[in-house]
């Protein structure tokens, strides 16, 4: 059966240095996708694969 999913979002704020966000919105504009989804993307990529030894 098809079900409609809703995606939560909420909203924050965070400090970037200033070439770090030129660089993804050129990327972002690049891609054809919103800087939004850009850093989402980024952000669970970087979890994804985030070293989680201790050592």
């Amino acid at each position: 059966m098809f079900q409609v999913k809703k995606t939560e979002y909420v909203n924050k704020t965070f400090r970037m240095p200033r070439e770090l966000v030129q660089e993804l919105e050129s990327v972002a504009q690049q891609k054809d996708v919103s800087l939004n989804q850009l850093v989402t993307q980024c952000c669970q990529y970087a979890l994804d694969h985030l070293d989680t030894d201790e050592t």
